[in-house]
């Protein structure tokens, strides 16, 4: 496969830079998808996934929640430096990315600071060729609550405000360690979980870290020669315990996310119900755990383009993208959403 295969033209006044007035006001588009890369494309509210999800399937949402993982500081030159977590490492350290004039060399110092005029230093102790390692003087997650800022994505340009505080979390959002937010959750309110519920769908959850690594943008050509970037996950036994039930009476395990469904496949493929995953899925992946996945419209190049297109077919994930720039959805974290099924011959 070749990057160039997952490319699509995207105009900017499509990517929605602020959440709409409800969670559930978003546009929902149903993806009936067939072997022949010819699917059925229906235009639904996001409300109509009461008519979609079917009495006995099972909705498994990330319950990781987002930190403020963004820092900003000054080198020991007073040069400035702004350094967003990729994932948290340990008690007292973590890999991030650095944006620098120069960046500060291993051993040196970042002073990183708040608008009360508050610092703590951080130590450069390694590099692995795309991400920086960092010691903290105390726990990473305290010292982010009173330094860090939310790290809304490259694309939405405005400063992080009361709004995305409430709105760039998912209702179910419990475990800290995101770094972005598994968006395809953001749709859902406490009154839809209770109708889902109510209408006899089942909920688990999974906890998968999003990385920044998930903005890294695909570089190689060849994607055989890319790297993965990895996050860390867990799988509670009441979850694996669910799946195994939904499945034996007929029913389907639908991700919500794409972040869901690579910590259900990479438990299917190690059989690992935690750790950390690199797991890269491309067209003629064998899906073994998720029967349906409900996710956001993703990045030109991305690899989670290159995810859905491996779900539901490299024609049919072309066809919705275009229909949905033809129909004006909104594209990205703050956007719509669509509802896909696993095809039987997932190869493009």
């Amino acid at each position: 496969m070749q990057l160039s295969d997952f490319n699509y033209e995207l105009p900017a006044n499509l990517i929605a830079q602020h959440p709409l007035a409800n969670r559930t006001d978003s546009r929902l588009l149903e993806v009936n998808a067939d072997g022949k890369n010819d699917a059925q494309l229906i235009d639904r509210q996001f409300k109509d996934i009461l008519s979609l999800i079917k009495p006995g399937d099972l909705l498994v949402f990330n319950d990781t929640k987002v930190i403020p993982a963004r820092l900003h500081g000054k080198k020991e030159t007073d040069g400035n430096v702004e350094l967003l977590i990729e994932r948290i490492s340990g008690d007292m350290q973590a890999w991030v990315q650095i944006r620098a004039s120069k960046v500060p060399k291993t051993g040196s110092i970042v002073h990183i600071h708040n608008q009360a005029g508050e610092t703590f230093p951080v130590e450069m102790i390694g590099y692995d060729g795309r991400f920086y390692e960092v010691r903290f003087p105390e726990n990473v997650f305290s010292l982010l609550e009173r330094f860090g800022e939310l790290p809304l994505p490259p694309y939405i340009e405005h400063q992080p405000d009361g709004e995305d505080a409430q709105r760039y979390q998912t209702v179910v959002a419990k475990n800290p360690g995101a770094v972005a937010a598994p968006t395809a959750g953001l749709h859902f309110d406490e009154n839809i979980l209770q109708q889902l519920k109510d209408f006899g769908v089942h909920q688990a959850t999974v906890t998968l870290h999003v990385g920044a690594g998930t903005f890294t943008p695909v570089r190689e050509e060849d994607l055989s020669k890319h790297k993965m970037h990895h996050e860390w996950f867990s799988i509670p036994e009441e979850t694996l315990q669910a799946i195994e039930d939904t499945k034996k009476k007929g029913g389907r395990v639908v991700a919500v996310g794409t972040t869901s469904l690579r910590a259900l496949e990479s438990q299917a493929l190690s059989r690992q119900s935690s750790g950390e995953t690199n797991l890269f899925i491309t067209p003629g992946f064998q899906f073994k755990a998720v029967d349906c996945l409900l996710t956001n419209f993703h990045l030109p190049k991305s690899t989670l383009l290159m995810l859905v297109s491996a779900f539901a077919g490299m024609g049919n994930i072309r066809a919705a993208y275009q229909h949905a720039i033809d129909q004006r959805y909104r594209f990205f974290s703050y956007g719509d959403a669509m509802f896909l099924c696993r095809l039987e011959n997932t190869n493009p």
